[in-house]
């Protein structure tokens, strides 16, 4: 009978394929070919988020099309970001600033620096390709790079706010170029979603469409490997087992290894490795690393394998209340495209009262993080920007524990809610997403969202605790197939302050279980949503989100492409 029902379906499946496939294209043939017509520059920028300052950005005469104002509007903001760096280093190079204002303005330059190579890179992929023939991951790559600038505008802008006091001149100051710089990234985006994103999957990731249909697959890394078989080998037989090396190095703290410190292996690391070369391997023998480590942007596919949680742990204690911006408190904080973190805990001590206090910050595009823990209070873990994947990690927090503005996927991971200070409520995420066309969002699949000890076990006051709240205008959550446990007030969701984002979020839910699932009493947004098709979550997978299909076989790291 089995035989006969493969037969008679088989035909049938490769006939659903073959229409899919067909949709794609026709979608994508569509797109190319509104993005071809000529238009006025006026009727360009009637799409995007500003059409008005879009306007003063395109040639004022003549009619092109999508593509070509695109280019321009990607060309345009390279300048743009130049003179907003030469403003920036200006400002720096002046003296007699506050220490706040100075911390602040070097974010700023880190970013602003980090915005001139994104905006390089991705007006180079458009230069350099027919109009039509940017195709996943291309699209997708460009899209990243775009979305990832006007984060890095924000964080900029954000920095320079929560040091006012001690920067009201420089502040004032940047406060108009600094607007003018997110206009001008905002247009790009735009521009170049209309001419290179199909529409299709423009709105297939916040509303009720579906681009393409669940994917259910698993990916398992180069050797099929499931998590306990990635360790052992890991562990037992080393890097090279798993992952293609191209140079190895130990750091311990007794002097048995090539280094004592971690930044001293990273600084060793060579420059822009290529992601096809393979992995420099940095192991960490057990200890506690008390320093604060960066992996910049030119250490590129680093990956750092310690013994175990709570075993290998690097630790520090930066906080916003002893002067640090938020962004530059991280204790580990990572640029280089393609990093790999395996059995590490990161970890920052400044404790509640000390308000933010990042543990790890990544701006690391195509990072991994696999069987680590990521301890502090209140912000955690900046998943800053650009894409992420989190793999059987745990996470400890209070308030906005996971937050930032990246295309992340949390998948098997546990979220361990803490006790805050007294008069505060916890939240699990706070997601960034500042502008519609960001293809940025914050997925937990297959996840445990629960309470910590310390949390189960306090009587002396009550704490609710949320799933999110939005920390921008268009932020983006989805919780699926996780557990979620009774600290989770029934509500769901906590609004950031009165009625900010409720009707441009996307908060959604979708097959949860446990006490604090019932979706029941969830807030009444109309930005809040119950997934009702397996379709609509599908959008949100590692297959989707991340487009981790292209990038994650190469880590190891196991990973479920689709849904569960």
């Amino acid at each position: 009978m089995a035989a006969d029902i493969r037969a008679t379906t088989m035909p049938s499946a490769i006939l659903l394929a073959l229409s899919l496939s067909l949709l794609v294209v026709a979608a994508r043939s569509d797109t190319a070919a509104a993005a071809a017509a000529p238009v006025t520059p006026s009727t360009a920028c009637n799409g995007t988020t500003d059409p008005s300052f879009c306007r003063t950005v395109l040639p004022s005469n003549g009619t092109s099309n999508l593509y070509t104002y695109g280019r321009f509007s990607v060309a345009r903001s390279l300048a743009n970001a130049n003179r907003f760096l030469g403003l920036v280093n200006r400002y720096l190079a002046r003296g007699g600033l506050s220490p706040g204002a100075v911390a602040a303005l070097q974010d700023c330059q880190l970013l602003s620096g980090l915005n001139i190579d994104f905006l390089s890179a991705a007006g180079a992929t458009l230069n350099t390709s027919a109009n039509s023939t940017l195709l996943d991951p291309q699209a997708e790559d460009v899209q990243t790079l775009l979305s990832a600038i006007l984060t890095n505008q924000q964080t900029c802008a954000d920095g320079l706010q929560a040091a006012a006091a001690a920067a009201w001149s420089v502040r004032d100051g940047l406060a108009v170029p600094m607007a003018n710089s997110t206009k001008f990234y905002s247009v790009a985006l735009s521009l170049f979603t209309r001419a290179w994103v199909p529409a299709t999957k423009r709105s297939s990731r916040g509303s009720s469409a579906a681009n393409k249909p669940p994917h259910h697959g698993h990916g398992r890394g180069l050797f099929d490997a499931t998590d306990d078989e990635m360790v052992r080998r890991m562990a037992l037989e080393g890097a090279a087992a798993a992952v293609p090396v191209v140079g190895e190095v130990t750091v311990d703290q007794s002097g048995a290894g090539n280094y004592t410190t971690v930044g001293d292996a990273v600084a060793a690391a060579p420059s822009n490795l290529a992601g096809s070369g393979g992995y420099f391997v940095i192991r960490v023998a057990p200890g506690v690393y008390e320093e604060n480590v960066v992996v910049p942007k030119n250490k590129k596919y680093v990956m750092m394998i310690g013994d175990g949680i709570g075993q290998s742990i690097i630790t520090g204690n930066r906080s916003v209340v002893d002067g640090w911006t938020t962004f530059n408190s991280a204790t580990f904080a990572v640029l280089g495209t393609g990093f790999v973190a395996v059995n590490m805990t990161f970890r920052n001590t400044a404790g509640p009262a000390k308000h933010q206090a990042v543990a790890l910050r990544s701006g690391a595009d195509l990072s991994t993080f696999y069987r680590c823990s990521f301890e502090a209070y209140q912000d955690t873990l900046y998943t800053h920007s650009l894409r992420q994947f989190y793999r059987a990690c745990e996470i400890y927090g209070t308030v906005d524990y996971v937050f930032g503005n990246a295309a992340v996927v949390f998948q098997g991971c546990s979220l361990y809610s803490r006790l805050p200070m007294r008069g505060q409520s916890n939240t699990v995420t706070a997601q960034g997403r500042n502008d519609p066309n960001q293809n940025t969002g914050t997925t937990l699949q297959g996840c445990v969202v629960a309470a910590a000890p310390d949390l189960a076990a306090n009587a002396a006051f009550p704490v609710a605790t949320y799933l999110g709240r939005p920390w921008k205008l268009y932020s983006r959550t989805v919780i699926m197939q996780s557990e979620v446990d009774a600290a989770v007030d029934p509500a769901g969701w906590m609004p950031w302050v009165g009625d900010f984002a409720l009707a441009t979020l996307f908060y959604a839910e979708y097959n949860n279980t446990g006490p604090g699932a019932d979706t029941s009493r969830r807030v009444a947004w109309p930005g809040f949503h119950v997934l009702g098709s397996a379709a609509d979550a599908g959008n949100f997978t590692v297959g989707n989100m991340v487009l981790g299909d292209f990038w994650l076989p190469q880590t190891g790291v196991p990973f479920t492409s689709g849904l569960n």
